[in-house]
């Protein structure tokens, strides 16, 4: 498994100030179901990209904080960060191949 897990305390180091590849961040919680059919999607993706981008976890019952910063107002929620910036985002359950799109790559 080639994802991480974004909290508050790592955010900065971890995208905020990351420089280099692209970070799909993945907005979820236990609770809900499209987040849990998406979950083998986006840990498929981790897997076969590594090196090309990096993939973070966000749960957003555990950090508020971030949900809030984001504006995620509906799960799950896959945004694409560059250099510090939001280059693209989807809420919803997409495909593999969209989410593929949506990286860029």
């Amino acid at each position: 498994m080639n994802e991480i897990v974004i909290t508050k305390d790592n955010f900065d180091e971890e995208v905020r100030n990351y420089k280099g590849m692209p970070i799909l961040l993945d907005f979820w919680a236990s609770w809900c179901g499209p987040c849990m059919m998406l979950a083998p999607v986006i840990e498929e993706i981790a897997d076969e990209y590594e090196g090309k981008i990096k993939v973070g976890s966000v749960n957003v019952d555990e950090q508020p904080e971030l949900a809030a910063a984001f504006k995620v107002e509906s799960i799950p929620m896959l945004v694409v960060v560059k250099d510090g910036g939001i280059v693209n985002q989807a809420v919803g359950y997409r495909s593999k191949a969209d989410v593929i799109k949506m990286l860029g790559l």
